[in-house]
């Protein structure tokens, strides 16, 4: 093997510094609120649903027998079996795994930290992400102070369309008008995605930290869905924008387990019908929510937490080998 291949990290001193005080900081921030920190496994026997994130899959042997598990995008569905257990208020700080995310902004395997508090609403988990932000942006922020603003009124602020009301017909000739042409058939949410990446997601949480809230109910996830003060339906949800930057992703916690059930076998059977891989629906999560109580829970992102805290541009600054080095 050659000799000048590189092997340096692409973070310096400095970053390895920083992630572990970031570490410290979280772990006494959750000591202090009597916040359970948990361990769950990497590799399950199911894997995520969703049509838009792609599982790495592994080979493994279970007792003699040689199975296709998934490594974690989310440690969420371990996690609720937990809840459902009775654990209390719990978090994690683990490695999670996206297949073929790089740039940026993205790489396949990132530190994720993940947190559930029984009976918190989405507001009083806004007011304690709201905490942890004063606690590890201060030296470079001072103190935080996020707004709050729903999905819709961010679209309708920067392209002057509701998106929970608008046409496949409005939403193309909206992407004409800001100068986008791709083709995406008849994908309405696909439409709305382009526009909200694209046109929107880049200006938010710039002058403050941005709570958007009420994403269209067809992005509920494992989501409740509620109705917002205008009667529209809406997913009961919030996303956290820094600088343009998503850093986490929040939901008041969908614990029906036959609404649940079913979006999993819709979002499979689109999957199906684009051509990708099926996957195995998680029944222990399914057999724990009737016992799951009501929660929020929240994923940070501490990669890209990192990257603010330490001004960094590119995820590979914060991090040691990115996927093309490890």
């Amino acid at each position: 093997m050659s000799s000048n291949l590189q092997y340096q990290p692409t973070c310096d001193l400095n970053s390895m510094r920083a992630r572990a005080q970031l570490y410290a900081q979280i772990r006494h921030f959750f000591a202090e609120r009597e916040v359970l920190e948990v361990e769950t496994p990497i590799l399950s026997q199911a894997g995520v649903t969703d049509v838009h994130l792609a599982s790495v899959q592994a080979q493994r042997h279970v007792q003699g027998k040689l199975h296709t598990h998934y490594l974690q995008t989310s440690p969420e569905f371990a996690m609720k079996r937990l809840l459902a257990s009775g654990s209390g208020a719990i978090y994690q700080i683990c490695k999670v795994f996206r297949d073929d995310e790089h740039g940026r902004k993205h790489n396949s395997e990132f530190t994720m930290l993940e947190w559930y508090r029984p009976e918190f609403s989405l507001k009083e988990l806004m007011f304690e992400v709201t905490d942890l932000l004063n606690l590890t942006l201060k030296q470079r922020f001072g103190e935080v102070r996020p707004t709050v603003l729903s999905y819709k009124h961010a679209f309708m602020d920067r392209l002057d369309l509701n998106p929970l009301q608008a046409s496949l017909q409005q939403l193309k000739d909206c992407c004409h008008r800001v100068g986008s042409h791709l083709d995406l058939g008849d994908d309405r949410l696909g439409y709305i995605d382009l526009l909200f990446s694209h046109f929107v997601e880049p200006s938010l949480g710039f002058d403050a930290p941005v709570f958007l809230t009420d994403f269209p109910p067809e992005l509920a996830s494992l989501a409740k869905t509620r109705t917002d003060d205008d009667g529209e339906l809406v997913a009961a949800r919030f996303e956290l924008y820094i600088e343009g930057l998503e850093l986490a992703n929040a939901y008041d916690e969908l614990i029906d387990a036959t609404v649940l059930r079913s979006r999993f076998e819709a979002d499979n059977a689109e999957r199906a019908q684009l051509g990708l891989h099926v996957m195995p629906i998680d029944e222990y999560l399914l057999a724990a929510l009737p016992n799951m109580p009501e929660c929020s829970g929240i994923a940070l992102g501490i990669d890209r937490l990192l990257m603010i805290a330490t001004e960094q541009m590119r995820l590979e600054q914060v991090i040691s080998f990115p996927a093309q080095l490890a």
